[in-house]
């Protein structure tokens, strides 16, 4: 009355694998979010200003995803300089084509809403500059 190949692993305690810290985990993650906010005030904290773009395959082409940056035609129609645009925020890609009129006019709308709402604080608070708050 034997059981054949019974491959009980012996100790099988010592490789579960348990998430009793998972609530302690979130609640620090949500915590350096809050620091990395704190630290960066007026600025996003979701870094430079992305464009909206159109993912590549026929599976996914109708769905939007944030792109590299945006391209120098959006800036010009946007009225930013290219160099402009890096210190303020905004990310540039120069390799980006726009092939639609509805995409470019999209990111376009979309810079003029940030430039709207940016606030640029002068370098020297005795002098500051032209569209300087």
């Amino acid at each position: 009355n034997m059981v054949f190949d019974s491959h009980s692993h012996k100790d099988w305690q010592r490789f579960v694998k348990t998430w009793f810290n998972q609530a302690g985990k979130k609640k620090s993650r949500r915590a350096t979010r809050l620091d990395k906010a704190k630290a960066v005030a007026p600025r996003p904290v979701a870094g430079l200003l992305r464009p909206v773009v159109h993912c590549q395959t026929i599976r996914y082409n109708a769905r939007v995803r944030a792109g590299r940056g945006f391209t120098l035609d959006e800036l010009k129609a946007a009225g930013i300089n290219k160099k402009q645009a890096r210190s303020v925020g905004i990310s540039v890609d120069h390799r980006r084509k726009n092939r639609s009129q509805e995409s470019l006019q999209a990111n376009v709308l979309r810079l003029k809403e940030y430039k709207s709402r940016l606030i640029v604080f002068p370098r020297k608070a005795s002098k500051p500059k032209k569209g300087d708050s």
